[in-house]
């Protein structure tokens, strides 16, 4: 399986895109929404060919609350070592910037102000982003890859286990609950990991290898349930599982698409996206 290990060097930069010694133009994508790409329907599709998704590896697609902010790591090409990219929606369409070298898997918070790397975060500021943070106890002691956050406060996190475990932490009277393991509906199977809590804590989508899947790692969703439990984890359907390792999904802060990544045999990756009704064609009437 194709498990990405990111370094933990950080470095504010303003490389230039360089090839064979030479600098490079930064990719600019067309004006519009989505940089400018057309949405897809209920089949899923490579997001944004030969400007986000190319022949290398491109991983961990999220856009920034706003919508005008597209962030993705890739490797190859110019890129020797994963690298976090930024696409920025100006006046004259978007354009890539290089952010930095990966630290890890990003996610940004529902208000924008923070964009986690597991345990570790960085707070936007009016010159961008600040330098990375390590959260404290008891999270710095957990080997989280990928950590989500509700408009409640609620942390969604991993670990990286022998299988994996998914935990949850919520915010009660400004203080944090000690982590949590979620029930055996959503922590089976051979591997459980990368988790995306839905901003109003409706529903939960992770990855995971169990019986019943299509081949290596599936996408699962769990909708909360009236009582407030969490129901049976539900395979997201052969037009997104396949038998390749399917991972990291989450749904745009807008609310109409689901963004994902697909690995291929030769450790390339791209990112796919769907329109978000695939979601509530698979909630449980009732």
């Amino acid at each position: 399986m194709h498990r990405i290990y990111l370094s933990i060097t950080f470095i504010i930069s303003a490389l230039a895109l360089i090839t064979c010694g030479k600098a490079q133009q930064p990719t600019r994508a067309p004006a519009g929404p989505y940089l400018g790409q057309k949405p897809p329907g209920l089949v899923p599709e490579v997001f944004a060919p030969g400007i986000v998704s190319t022949k290398h590896l491109e991983v961990f697609g999220i856009f920034s609350p706003d919508m005008q902010e597209f962030y993705f790591v890739r490797r190859g090409g110019a890129f020797k070592d994963s690298t976090l990219l930024a696409f920025r929606n100006g006046e004259n369409g978007w354009t890539e910037s290089v952010v930095s070298p990966s630290v890890g898997e990003p996610f940004i918070s529902p208000d924008g102000k923070t964009m986690y790397f597991g345990n570790k975060y960085m707070e936007r500021t009016d010159a961008g982003w600040s330098e990375v943070k390590q959260l404290e106890a008891p999270f710095r002691d957990i080997p989280i890859m990928r950590l989500t956050a509700s408009t409640k406060g609620t942390y969604v996190l991993d670990a990286r286990e022998e299988v994996g475990t998914l935990r949850y932490s919520r915010l009660k009277d400004g203080k944090r609950e000690q982590p949590k393991a979620f029930g055996k509906e959503v922590n089976s199977g051979k591997w459980t990991a990368h988790p995306f809590i839905a901003p109003d804590e409706s529903y939960l989508i992770w990855d995971s290898v169990r019986e019943g899947g299509y081949g290596d790692s599936d996408l699962y969703i769990s909708f909360r349930q009236k009582d407030g439990s969490w129901g049976p984890a539900i395979n997201m359907g052969p037009d997104i599982n396949t038998e390749r390792e399917n991972i990291y999904g989450s749904v745009t802060p807008d609310g109409k698409y689901f963004f994902y990544h697909t690995y291929f045999d030769n450790g390339e990756a791209n990112i796919y996206w769907v329109d978000a009704k695939v979601i509530e064609k698979l909630r449980p009437e009732g």
